[in-house]
């Protein structure tokens, strides 16, 4: 009884709070956007890559490359890797965040809009 309780509980709770989460979640996006407008889309228009050829920004590569994780994607762009620049000292963690989340949901709707 005390873990049907304890379930009723989270999930009353997570109904409560998700509305608190989506317009943070779009906030992120829309700050990913600009970041990645201001610090990416000279090498990543439209989620390619005009130095590496295979090296996109596309779902297939991303899981092709081992960097389809929000966790993967913020590392790649704090600490860069080959002829990708590290962001670190660019970059806040908040930032990185953003712009790892944007890319992540775009490479989900395959860069279309």
């Amino acid at each position: 009884m005390l873990k049907k309780s304890l379930l009723i509980l989270l999930l009353t709770l997570t109904l409560i709070l998700s509305p608190i989460s989506f317009p943070a979640l779009a906030v992120n996006l829309d700050t990913g956007a600009k970041i990645f407008e201001a610090q990416c889309v000279g090498c990543h228009v439209g989620g390619g890559n005009i130095v590496r050829r295979g090296k996109t920004l596309k779902k297939k590569a991303l899981e092709r490359n081992h960097v389809n994780t929000l966790e993967a994607i913020s590392a790649l762009v704090t600490n860069g890797k080959n002829n990708m620049s590290a962001y670190k000292e660019r970059l806040t963690d908040a930032e990185i965040q953003a712009v790892s989340t944007y890319v992540l949901e775009q490479a989900e709707k395959n860069w279309k809009n």
